[in-house]
């Protein structure tokens, strides 16, 4: 199990994955907008979405949980 956190302070533009999908390292969960760059947030081990913790428009802190892969 392995969980995904928001490396800074960003907007959720764009979330790419959804709970119960399977993803492999490196597949894209969710993006992130920070002064008007876009950040892909990574699948860092291959596994099942297990939860989604944003949505998009939220604003998320320098550690704040993004995703939960089993």
């Amino acid at each position: 199990m392995a969980d995904v956190h928001a490396e800074m302070v960003a907007n959720v533009w764009k979330v790419t994955a959804a709970e119960g999908d399977q993803v492999n390292e490196g597949d894209t969960l969710v993006i992130l907008e920070s002064m008007k760059m876009e950040i892909p947030v990574l699948a860092e081990e291959p596994g099942t979405v297990a939860k989604l913790a944003v949505t998009e428009g939220q604003v998320v802190q320098e550690g704040d949980l993004i995703a939960v892969i089993e």
